[in-house]
């Protein structure tokens, strides 16, 4: 039975409601690992994606050492244990960290929140099978749904950083169409993938997008958001993102609260593969897993689960819940929820 209650969205990006968002959980389910020193290796890095016929999770970064240096391997931390998931809590250390990334949220009106032509409708629990994904609201559920456009065979390649106010409206539109993005972080002093934008396209500039699957390659974030809604969404780029240099002053001040977090390079070991990150841009928890990632230069595949994505189903069938973000490491094979555990794995086992 569905209730007289019926709300559609098309395009509008509002923000999302985050109830229960500050009900304090325990600290960490594992105590903050140590990174001992180890000593610097340099690598020439050949970045490649596999062809359509393997599955997105397959691609890989691949790492060439030094003939003098032993193969690099990769173990998750001692004694490590992915915590327990919990919804809508916040780690007391992480309070004023989850904050900031919310001013986002006020400045951009959400987008990145919502998938295209999301809508939603209240039902009662009876309406939706248990195996399938919905949040719970009183005696009701929440039946979600969007409008996407053709999907790529292969994952869209995103260069940028974190701290940019650019690429922050190139992630909205990924948000907002749904994409799944392999991203290389290029941050301040990184020295692999910056190297290979100016390699590729021949100025240090960002974002830079490769399309595999048409070979198209290209700067400029306008330009990249009117060719993804072009190829990927119904031609129509969102108002939020279409305002000129005031799009650009609302991203770059939704930056304010996390103070340049994301943006310089930490000394890391590069990986062979790269990670995959069920996340999207409008989470505040997402956000703090995405600056360390940019800031170890970490790729990783994004699939962006946006509300109203069909995704979240995925997810839920996979782990029999929906969270993000959500990890899921080739190299380790780790997987695991919790965005302030996920930071401290990636810096455990990826920082120098």
């Amino acid at each position: 039975m569905i209730h007289n209650i019926h709300i559609h969205i098309s395009k509008a990006k509002i923000p999302e409601t985050m109830a229960k968002a500050l009900n304090l959980i325990p600290t960490s389910t594992f105590p903050p690992f140590s990174c001992p020193t180890r000593p610097k290796r340099k690598f020439s890095i050949r970045a490649t994606t596999e062809s359509s016929e393997t599955p997105v999770s397959s691609a890989s970064v691949q790492t060439k050492p030094e003939p003098s240096s032993p193969p690099l391997t990769f173990t998750p931390p001692p004694n490590f244990k992915p915590p327990e998931p919990k919804r809508f809590g916040v780690r007391p250390d992480k309070v004023f960290d989850i904050l900031g990334a919310s001013l986002a949220l006020l400045f951009r009106l959400g987008t990145g929140v919502f998938v295209s032509g999301y809508s939603f409708s209240f039902v009662s629990k009876d309406d939706i099978p248990a195996d399938q994904y919905a949040l719970d609201f009183n005696d009701s559920k929440v039946k979600e749904t969007s409008k996407i456009g053709p999907r790529p065979q292969k994952p869209i390649e995103i260069y940028e950083f974190e701290g940019c106010p650019f690429c922050r409206k190139v992630r909205e539109i990924v948000a907002v169409l749904d994409l799944d993005v392999l991203f290389y972080p290029c941050p301040k002093n990184g020295p692999n993938f910056r190297r290979k934008v100016a390699e590729m396209g021949g100025k240090q500039q960002f974002p830079y997008m490769v399309d595999p699957n048409t070979g198209v390659s290209m700067y400029e974030s306008d330009d990249i958001i009117k060719y993804l809604v072009g190829k990927y969404g119904d031609g129509n780029v969102p108002i939020a993102l279409s305002l000129g240099l005031l799009t650009t002053l609302t991203a770059g001040l939704a930056m304010i609260g996390r103070s340049g977090k994301g943006s310089s390079y930490s000394p890391s070991r590069l990986p062979p593969k790269p990670l995959v990150v069920w996340a999207y841009e409008g989470s505040p928890f997402c956000k703090i897993v995405r600056e360390v990632l940019v800031e170890l230069e970490l790729p990783h595949i994004y699939r962006s689960c946006a509300r109203g994505s069909p995704k979240r189903q995925i997810l839920f069938d996979k782990t029999g819940r929906f969270q993000a973000p959500y990890l899921e490491d080739p190299n380790t094979g780790v997987e695991m929820f919790e965005s302030a555990e996920i930071a401290e794995y990636l810096k455990a086992t990826y920082a120098l």
